[in-house]
């Protein structure tokens, strides 16, 4: 029986999954690593740790899977997007590789702005605004803060790729996770010659880039010896964690959105041209999909919100869900479940971190609105529910309004696990939800990439098609969509009318 392996590295862990050739997850392992803050606001991690879990769950999948490592007939890579790991000449990591949720980086997006003529132009060059969270200004911010380290510098690398480097000694990345640098041209699919000449970055730094089905390399002896796996094991380029991820929820052609809800929450669409936010409210970006792109907007505390409020207002609810050894998710939303849609007049703006999409505010924050005598913990649970799926609904309507079409929706993440929670989503959104059968998210679909690259499938799409299975529909009910469209524009004059407060609070504390 031949295999594929999806690799992911994860923020909090590595995850392994090897999936038989119907799609069919047969085993799966994780290993969480630490977070490395040594600031407040900057986020690190040890690549060595990244290596060591990545290798431990490889071994602990394929023995799961009980089948020999030389069955398994390719490998995929996805994880952690935007991360910057700097290796000297001999592949040596060189600090601590800094994150995509680094916050340090801020003087440096505006230099590179400026520098490269203006929000307007670098849309232009790269179709996206520089966020802190992206590769350029974390390398910039060496260059500046710790030129030693920088003039030892030969090759900077994204999480995924240092993993393939580890694997398999070859120095590349993939179009997906390059479109989040802020140094490729997303339209023409390579490294931008003007931006990387403009900020003075030596090419031979960058790693090769390829699209995500292109085999980049083999399993060495010595990473054999480390995992397992059987050397000359093809290693497939992969994807970026939303790109591998919407793979594997099937959103590899038009009309067809997901909708995840973790900690934040991303909404993510396929497209066969590029298409960008002149607002730079939504990442474009290349799918994992050879020639094909996508339009992304996060949010920053989806389901975050809910955890915000199950650890600070939900300690009887912890308490009572210990004792019966079930989810005190389950017992919060019960209590909401007997609340009516609209939850009697309560909104919840979810920007307990600020929020990315589509406000770019930093200084946002959570409010509650409309608290009245009748309020209890249910309708603060639901207006928790609804005001994350407005937010998620905000990425919908600026696609909409850039011509992409929105038929179904596939949900998938901690959102898609409850009922209610999905019945409110399809509601608020106004289509048809889908729940997907996998819940192995991008490590699934960086497989079924791997089973592409390989020639186990002609293409991403004939691969998703083959594999990819939903377990349920959620379809709107039209009453509760009415009652939500009036809600939800309430819910967006609300930031409006806070936004000037949002700036002067911020100043206060």
């Amino acid at each position: 029986m031949t295999c594929l392996l999806g690799l992911d590295l994860g923020t909090t862990g590595a995850k392994a999954v090897v999936i038989d050739e119907t799609g069919r997850v047969v085993s799966r392992a994780t290993e969480e690593y630490p977070l490395i803050v040594p600031r407040p606001g900057w986020s690190e991690q040890d690549a060595g740790g990244w290596w060591k879990a990545s290798a431990k769950v490889v071994q602990t999948a394929v023995a799961s899977a009980k089948i020999d490592p030389g069955d398994i007939g390719g490998i995929g890579l996805t994880g952690q997007m935007h991360g910057l790991v700097l290796l000297d000449g001999q592949g040596n990591v060189l600090r601590n590789p800094i994150l995509w949720n680094d916050q340090r980086t801020a003087e440096q997006c505006a230099w590179i702005t400026e520098k490269l003529g203006g929000e307007r132009e670098i849309i232009r060059l790269t179709c996206n605004p520089v966020l802190a969270g992206f590769t350029a200004p974390k390398l910039i911010w060496v260059r500046q803060n710790e030129p030693r380290v920088y003039s030892r510098a030969k090759k900077m690398l994204l999480p995924k790729d240092f993993i393939r480097f580890k694997l398999t000694g070859v120095y590349a990345t993939e179009v997906s996770d390059a479109s989040g640098t802020s140094l490729f041209d997303v339209r023409r699919r390579k490294w931008s010659d003007e931006v990387i000449e403009e900020l003075d970055v030596p090419r031979a730094m960058l790693p090769d880039v390829c699209e995500s089905t292109i085999i980049t390399g083999e399993v060495s002896p010595g990473a054999s010896s480390n995992t397992g796996l059987k050397a000359g094991t093809p290693v497939v380029g992969g994807g970026g964690d939303q790109a591998a991820g919407a793979v594997g929820n099937g959103v590899v052609r038009p009309e067809v959105i997901s909708a995840t809800i973790g900690t934040s929450g991303v909404v993510f669409a396929h497209t066969d041209e590029v298409k960008v936010d002149p607002e730079g409210r939504l990442h474009t970006f290349c799918h994992a999909v050879p020639g094909k792109w996508h339009v992304m907007g996060v949010m920053l505390s989806a389901g975050g919100s809910m955890r915000w409020f199950r650890d600070k207002l939900g300690s009887q609810e912890v308490q009572t869900a210990r004792e019966r050894s079930i989810d005190p998710y389950d017992l919060l939303t019960q209590e909401a479940s007997k609340v009516p849609p609209g939850s009697e007049g309560l909104l919840f703006l979810p920007y307990l971190s600020g929020e990315r999409t589509p406000h770019k505010d930093p200084d946002a924050r959570g409010v509650f609105f409309g608290i009245s005598l009748r309020t209890g913990k249910g309708h603060l649970t639901r207006a928790i529910m609804e005001g994350v799926a407005f937010g998620m609904r905000d990425s919908l309507e600026i696609m909409r309004s850039m011509g992409v079409p929105v038929a179904q929706v596939r949900a998938s993440g901690g959102g898609a696990r409850s009922e209610l929670w999905r019945q409110i989503q399809s509601d608020v959104y106004g289509v048809e939800l889908r729940v997907m059968e996998a819940e192995e998210g991008p490590a699934f679909g960086s497989a079924l990439i791997a089973a592409v690259g390989v020639g186990t499938y002609g293409s991403v799409e004939e691969a998703c098609d083959k594999a990819v299975r939903t377990s349920g529909v959620v379809k709107p009910v039209p009453e509760n969509v009415e009652l939500y469209n009036r809600h939800y524009q309430m819910y967006t004059d609300l930031y409006q009318a806070l936004r000037l407060s949002f700036k002067e609070l911020a100043k206060l504390v």
